[in-house]
């Protein structure tokens, strides 16, 4: 039977550090040889304590002055945001190809599921 007096509002509701949450990521690799290359990819789930994970990631560059790159790394920990999510720093080198390697740095987004 439905009871009409009474019900429930859910408004909101925000889950950061669950298993399987995600980051995108965004970022140019540095000049060499006179051109960059963009990186953009998903990171892996987290691996590790909640407040201390992180995430794998690897990809290929853009397709730039005739060439791309392999790149893979971890994430840092977690840097937590005011709202409670969280982002991660990431850095690294390219592999070695037509000559050269590129390094690069950045950031996750915020986490989502």
């Amino acid at each position: 039977m439905l009871n009409k007096e009474h019900s429930h509002s859910l408004r909101f509701v925000r889950i950061v550090d669950t298993p399987g949450h995600l980051h995108d990521y965004d970022t140019n690799t540095s000049v060499s040889e006179r051109h960059r290359h963009r990186m953009r990819g998903r990171t892996s789930p987290p691996e590790g304590a909640e407040n201390q994970h992180v995430h794998y990631y690897e990809g290929t560059t853009s397709y730039d002055d005739g060439h791309v790159h392999y790149y893979s790394g971890w994430t840092g920990p977690p840097i937590p945001l005011p709202d409670g999510n969280h982002y991660h720093e990431f850095s690294g080198r390219t592999t070695y190809d037509d000559g050269h390697t590129h390094s690069y740095q950045g950031y996750t987004s915020e986490a989502f599921l």
